[in-house]
């Protein structure tokens, strides 16, 4: 019997190094476009996973202890690209646990869930080549465990996970990539902005999926989607987006306007609050 997608699903978790990882993804990914991975209805529950697979370093410690660099040295530009493969390395595991403990939905949600972690593989791939042309490699520097956290936070609810994962912590990168792309060109980086370029296009479609599947469980449960997104941003993100918002890229990715209006009033407020 062939294995199911839950069971490589898994093993993609699992894998510890950065290559046997990516090198997972890729044949997943092939073979469940192949018609290769069955999605088994009788298949055991998922089971917890307190950390997916990590190579030994990077070394994991809290956001505070990660000094803060700028782009205008070799060794800061490394840091920012360590950065940005770090969440992409994350992101390749949160696209697969979606895929592995989400069970009992279409078709289609696994199909978008595991395009999702081979973009984010390659990502990954693109930007530790970057790392090694400049004389670094994945591990070089801390970083934290954040987007992993949300996941766990998130095991239990889909509707959570769809919510919180892609349309906050991922469409955050929408918000931000765009000004580093701008940043590096003026450097003289090219070759970073081209990948970062890549991954901001790319990334408005894995917010899309979020979206999309995060109302697909708001009308299955018959809950209102904007009451109940602000709800999950009180329960576990602090209950305010962060702007200023790429408006563009996040209407693209499933916003709609009235929604993004009323975060970007709130986000205002809290601003002003804090500046006082």
């Amino acid at each position: 019997m062939s294995k199911s997608l839950f069971e490589v699903a898994r093993s993609c978790l699992d894998a510890a190094s950065p290559e046997d990882k990516v090198a997972r993804s890729f044949a997943a990914a092939e073979a469940f476009r192949c018609g290769q991975l069955p999605i088994r209805g009788d298949a055991p529950a998922p089971e917890p996973i307190r950390m997916p697979g990590r190579p030994a370093r990077p070394q994991l410690v809290h956001p505070r202890e990660l000094p803060r660099r700028g782009f205008g040295s070799k060794e800061g530009l490394a840091a920012f690209i360590h950065a940005v493969a770090h969440i992409e390395f994350n992101a390749i595991d949160l696209a697969w646990d979606a895929a592995y403990r989400f069970r009992g939905l279409p078709e289609a949600f696994y199909a978008d869930w595991v395009g999702v972690a081979v973009d984010e593989a390659r990502h990954f791939a693109m930007l530790r080549e970057r790392l090694q042309q400049l004389g670094y490699d994945y591990g070089d520097f801390d970083a934290h465990n954040g987007l992993w956290e949300m996941a766990e936070k998130t095991a239990h609810d889909g509707l959570a996970r769809m919510a919180l994962v892609p349309r906050v912590l991922e469409a955050r990168g929408l918000d931000v990539t765009p000004g580093m792309i701008v940043k590096l060109r003026s450097l003289g980086d090219a070759a970073t902005a081209d990948i970062l370029e890549v991954i901001l296009r790319e990334e408005v479609a894995h917010v899309a999926a979020g979206s999309r599947w995060y109302r697909w469980y708001c009308e299955r449960a018959g809950i209102e989607p904007r009451a109940r997104f602000r709800e999950l941003l009180r329960e576990y993100a602090g209950g305010v987006l962060h702007g200023p918002f790429n408006t563009a890229a996040r209407l693209e990715a499933g916003f709609d306007a009235d929604e993004l209006h009323s975060l970007q009033a709130e986000a205002a407020a809290a601003a002003g609050v804090t500046a006082r």
